[in-house]
């Protein structure tokens, strides 16, 4: 069974960081790719930033430059490295994987 767990939310001022986790299982993590989503208040969901199994990434222009994405294959885990947050970043982050999501993590920017 494909277990996905985020974790590494909360609030954080405006131009602060944040540093999401999601830790799988029941898959073969090093052949697959990893997506990173988030779904704000009244908004669709929307595609963050997505990491290939060669470490190929894909940004989503708004974040670009803020937003790191990385994966330990060793440990089964991906990261969202989240630097000069905004308010308008301020979503539930999804971890997505072969269509397997996680629960959601819980990210608010503001003062």
């Amino acid at each position: 069974q494909v277990h996905l767990v985020e974790s590494g939310g909360g609030l954080v001022q405006p131009g602060g960081s944040l540093r999401l986790s999601c830790a799988a299982s029941g898959i073969i993590f090093r052949d697959n790719p990893m997506g990173w989503y988030r779904q704000a208040p009244g908004k669709e969901r929307e595609l963050v930033v997505k990491i290939s199994r060669l470490g190929f990434t894909w940004y989503l222009d708004s974040v670009k430059g803020r937003f790191t994405i990385s994966r330990d294959n060793a440990k089964n885990t991906v990261y969202l490295e989240m630097n000069s947050l905004k308010p308008e970043d301020t979503a539930v982050y999804y971890c997505e994987s072969k269509d397997y999501w996680g629960q959601g993590t819980q990210v608010t920017v503001s003062s």
